[in-house]
């Protein structure tokens, strides 16, 4: 059972920002209200671009490290995989 996201944010001011969640829509309406990471509240509103799924937390904390890792211009081929 995949309960364990990462997810790839593309916000307003067309930066990117990386995450960790168990429910993706929950997660991505808190940042839209302002209320998820410091980093998006001033860069609202958000759109969801990339999501992978994975079975375990460690799992996907290993690869929300690694997708933040990546330059933008690997993070926009990852988004164009999808």
């Amino acid at each position: 059972m995949t309960d364990h996201f990462v997810y790839l944010l593309e916000c307003a001011d067309g930066s990117f920002y990386t995450g960790y969640t168990t429910d993706v829509e929950r997660r991505v309406a808190e940042h839209d209200a302002g209320e998820g990471a410091k980093y998006t509240r001033g860069r609202t509103p958000v759109e969801l671009v990339h999501v992978e799924a994975f079975d375990s937390k460690s799992a996907a904390m290993a690869r929300e490290y690694d997708v933040k890792q990546l330059s933008r211009r690997r993070k926009e081929r990852l988004v164009g995989e999808d």
